[in-house]
C-alpha cells in the first residue's frame, strides 16, 4: 500500500464537522479508519450513504485535494446527491471531485485518453434506440432474412450482446443460458455482433457497454495511461459494490493499483441484479483480491421496527454465500407482520386494497403504501382492485398491465372474435405478422372488416402478395386455434398466447419473452371470471375510467396529484422504502421464481430480493399469498419456500374466512378485517358473505395498532 500523508485536519470547507458526534460507532471508523483497501458491509437502512458522504469530507478535511478523490456511483442521481451532501457538510463545493457512475467517468477519461486505442475525443456515444437501429442495418446488410421467425429482433440481439461483454462469456454461453431457442443460429448472431463491432468502431460510435469495455481495454493496453491514472486518483470509493460486474470490478482494481486505498461499499444481502450481469463473487471474494483489506460492518438500522427485521434477518439467514450480519434497530417496537393466506389471487387483492383504505381513512398518505412482488405480471388483480375502488396508484418496473403491448395484442383479437367489424384491432392483430406493414394491413383489415361474421373472416383470402398472404396466414392460425377454444375467453386467451406464431413473435421481440406470456396468462386467469364477452372487453375498456374516479367526496384525499399508492417490481423498488409495504404472491412458483430455482444460485438470489423486499417497510408489513390459482380449474398452491423460514412466533396470521355462498369465494368485490376476537374465532379474521358483504362487524383489536375502526 502506498502511503498517503494526511494534514490534520480543518483544511478544506467553512464548517468543522464533529465526526465524533455526527457518526455511530459503526460508522466512525469506516469512516476515519478506512485507509488502505476496505470493505464496508451496509446493511439495509444503515446510513451507507452517510458514509460515503462523511469519508469524502474527511478526505478533504484532511487534506486530499478533491481531484485526487474518485467516487464512482451507479445512478448520476446518487452521485450529485453525495456531493451536494459533501456541499453541505463543508460548506463549500468541492470542485475537482471526480463523482459520477462508472460509464460517466469512463466517458469522461476515454474523451482525454481514447486517442491512444484509435478513438477521436469526439467519439459519439449511442442510445439503446440507436444501437438497435444499427444492429438493424448489419442484419440488413448481411443479407439476413429478417422476416425468418425464429431469428432475433435488433432489442434481443442487443441484449444478447450487452450480457455477452458485461458478464464476460462466449456466446455459446449466453445462448445456452439465457436463448437455448436460438443455438441453432449462433454463426449467424456471431456475424451480427462482429459486423456491429466493426461498424461502431469505423462510425468512431460507442454503445453504453463499449463505455466500460474500452475503458477497461485502455487500462489494459496502455500501461502508462493506467499508471498515470492510479496515481492521481489517492482515494477510490465505490458505492453499491455488490451491483458490479466483472468489468467494473477489473476497472476499479487497476484504478487503485498504485495508491491501492479503494473503499468498496454494499450488501450482499442486496445483490439482485445477475440477470443485468452483476456479480456478486466480486464484493464476497474481495477479501480474496485486496488480501490486506479491512472490513467495517454497519447493521444498525434507522428504517425498519425490530420485528420487521427479525423476519428479514431469519430469512436470510438460510443463505450460505454471504457475509452473516444480522440488522439491529434503532427504532422502538412496532406490531408484528402479518402473513395472510388468501384463498386466490383475486381474494387476496381485495384484502390488500381493503388494509389500503383502512389506512387511508386513518389518515395515511397514498405514497406511504406500497405493494411489492417478484414479477410483474403478479400485479394485474391488485391493480384491477384499485381501479373498482378508484385508489389512484403509480406503476414502476414497467407499464401498467393493461397499457403493456403484448395485453393489447391479446386483447385486440379478442376485439376482433367479438366484433369483426373492429378494423383498429384487425391493424393491431395484423401488423404482429411479418410481411405486413401499415398499408398492407390497414388493406387487409378494410376487407376482413365488412365481412359477416370472424368465422367468414377467417376463410377468406383478401390478399394474394406473397409476403402478405404470408402474414395472413399467421394471423388465420391464431383465429382458428382461438376459435376452436370458443366460447371460453380464458382458453381463446391461452390459445392465442400458446399459438407458435405469436409465441415465436415474442422470443424474436423481446428479451423478457416468457414473462409477457406469463402477463397473457395471468389475463386468462382473470378473464375465468367472465361468461360473457362483451362484459369482459368492457371491463378491461373502462380501467381508464375506473382509475379516473380519484375525485369521489367518499375516498380519501390526496395531498396532490403525484400522491399514488406505488405499485413495484422488488427489482425497482431497491433503495426507497414506505410505512406499509405488501409482499404478494408468496406462494410456490410465484416468489420464489420458478425459472429462478432452475438457475445455478437462482435461491439465494431469489431469497435476496425478499430481504430487499422485507426492508422496505418502516411499521407495517404484510405477507400474502394465494392459496389456488385459476377459477374453473383450481390449482392449489404451495406457500412460499420463505414463509417456512420465519420462526412462528415472528408473525401475527390473519386467517380470511367467508359466510354464506362458499362457491362464490374468489369473485367478492370487497373486505373488511374483523381485529380481535369474533365468537369462536380467536384470530383476527376478515368475514364475508357471497355479495362481498361484511357478515360480522369489526370488533375493537390490536391488528392494526391505533386505529380504532374501519
Amino acid at each position: 500500500m502506498k502511503e498517503f500523508v494526511l494534514s490534520g485536519g480543518g483544511g478544506f470547507g467553512n464548517r468543522k464537522i464533529d465526526y465524533e458526534a455526527e457518526l455511530n460507532d459503526e460508522q466512525r471508523p469506516a469512516v476515519m479508519e478506512s485507509d488502505g483497501a476496505a470493505l464496508v458491509l451496509a446493511g439495509a437502512g444503515s446510513g451507507k450513504t452517510r458514509v460515503i458522504t462523511y469519508r469524502v469530507a474527511w478526505l478533504l478535511d484532511h487534506g486530499v485535494p478533491p481531484e485526487r478523490i474518485l467516487l464512482l456511483t451507479f445512478t448520476n442521481k446518487a452521485a450529485k446527491e453525495m456531493v451536494g451532501r459533501v456541499e453541505s457538510l463543508l460548506g463549500v463545493y468541492p470542485h475537482g471531485l471526480w463523482a459520477g457512475t462508472f460509464h460517466s467517468i469512463a466517458n469522461r477519461i476515454l474523451r482525454m485518453y481514447g486517442s491512444h486505442i484509435g478513438y477521436g475525443s469526439n467519439f459519439s456515444i449511442l442510445d439503446e434506440e440507436d444501437a438497435n437501429d444499427l444492429i438493424k442495418l448489419c442484419v440488413k446488410q448481411l443479407k439476413i432474412d429478417s422476416t425468418n421467425k425464429r431469428f432475433p429482433g435488433a432489442s434481443v440481439l442487443k441484449s444478447i450482446i450487452s450480457y455477452r461483454r458485461n458478464a464476460a462469456l462466449t456466446m455459446q454461453m449466453v445462448l445456452e443460458r439465457k436463448h437455448p431457442h436460438f443455438l441453432p443460429l449462433i454463426a449467424d448472431i456471431e456475424r451480427v455482433s462482429n459486423l456491429y463491432e466493426q461498424q461502431k468502431q469505423e462510425q468512431q460510435a460507442m454503445d453504453f457497454d463499449d463505455l466500460l469495455t474500452i475503458f477497461l481495454r485502455l487500462l489494459t493496453e496502455q500501461p502508462h495511461i493506467k499508471e498515470k491514472l492510479a496515481t492521481q486518483f489517492a482515494y477510490i470509493l465505490v458505492d453499491e459494490f455488490q451491483d458490479t460486474n466483472v468489468i467494473q470490478a477489473d476497472i476499479v482494481h487497476a484504478l487503485s493499483s498504485i495508491n491501492n486505498n479503494v473503499l468498496a461499499v454494499g450488501d450482499d444481502a442486496q445483490s439482485i441484479y445477475s440477470f443485468r450481469a452483476a456479480e456478486i463473487r466480486n464484493i464476497l471474494d474481495f477479501p480474496r483480491r485486496y488480501t490486506d483489506a479491512k472490513m467495517f460492518r454497519l447493521v444498525t438500522n434507522y428504517r425498519s421496527t425490530p420485528q420487521i427485521l427479525a423476519v428479514a434477518n431469519s430469512v436470510i439467514a438460510n443463505n450460505d454465500n454471504q457475509f452473516a450480519k444480522e440488522l439491529v434497530a434503532a427504532v422502538g417496537d412496532g406490531e408484528l407482520p402479518a402473513l395472510v393466506p388468501a384463498n386466490s389471487a383475486s381474494q387476496e387483492a381485495q384484502f390488500v386494497v381493503e388494509q389500503m383504505s383502512t389506512l387511508l381513512n386513518a389518515g395515511a398518505n397514498y405514497s406511504s403504501l406500497a405493494v411489492l412482488f417478484r414479477a410483474a405480471f403478479h400485479s394485474q388483480q391488485v391493480e384491477f382492485e384499485l381501479m373498482k375502488r378508484g385508489i389512484p396508484y403509480e406503476y414502476r418496473g414497467g407499464m401498467k398491465f393493461f397499457e403493456r403491448a403484448h395485453v393489447k395484442d391479446a386483447l385486440a383479437h379478442l376485439r376482433v372474435m367479438h366484433n369483426v367489424r373492429d378494423a383498429m384491432a384487425w391493424n393491431r392483430a395484423l401488423m404482429l405478422q411479418p410481411g405486413l406493414g401499415l398499408t398492407t394491413a390497414n388493406k387487409i383489415a378494410a376487407t376482413v372488416a365488412a365481412m359477416t361474421d370472424i368465422a367468414q373472416a377467417v376463410g377468406s383470402t383478401p390478399t394474394t402478395a406473397a409476403k402478405a398472404a404470408q402474414g395472413w396466414a399467421g394471423t388465420q392460425r391464431i383465429l382458428r386455434a382461438m376459435l376452436t377454444a370458443s366460447p371460453s375467453i380464458a382458453e381463446m386467451l391461452r390459445a392465442f398466447a400458446g399459438s407458435e406464431d405469436y409465441r415465436a413473435y415474442m422470443e424474436n421481440e423481446y428479451p423478457n419473452w416468457q414473462e409477457r406470456l406469463e402477463d397473457v396468462e395471468q389475463l386468462a386467469t382473470f378473464a375465468e371470471q367472465y361468461d360473457d364477452m362483451a362484459a369482459f372487453l368492457d371491463a378491461v375498456s373502462l380501467t381508464a375510467d375506473f382509475g379516473a374516479r380519484v375525485d369521489d367526496p367518499s375516498k380519501p384525499k390526496r395531498e396532490t396529484q403525484e400522491d399514488s399508492v406505488v405499485l413495484s417490481t422488488i427489482h425497482q423498488a431497491k433503495g426507497l422504502e414506505w410505512d406499509t409495504v405488501f409482499i404478494i404472491n408468496l406462494s410456490e412458483g410465484g416468489f420464489p421464481s420458478g425459472r429462478a430455482m432452475d438457475e445455478e444460485g437462482g435461491l439465494e438470489e431469489e431469497r435476496r430480493l425478499f430481504y430487499v423486499a422485507s426492508t422496505r417497510a418502516r411499521q407495517r408489513l404484510f405477507l400474502t399469498y394465494p392459496i389456488t390459482a385459476g377459477y374453473e380449474n383450481v390449482e392449489l398452491r404451495q406457500p412460499s419456500i420463505f414463509l417456512s423460514e420465519i420462526p412462528k412466533n415472528q408473525y401475527e396470521e390473519i386467517k380470511l374466512r367467508y359466510g354464506g355462498d362458499w362457491s362464490n369465494i374468489g369473485r367478492t368485490s370487497r373486505v373488511a378485517v374483523a381485529r380481535g376476537q369474533t365468537d369462536d374465532w380467536d384470530e383476527p379474521t376478515i368475514v364475508l358473505d357471497d355479495t362481498g358483504e361484511t357478515v360480522r362487524k369489526p370488533m375493537p383489536g390490536s391488528f392494526l395498532r391505533g386505529i380504532d375502526e374501519l
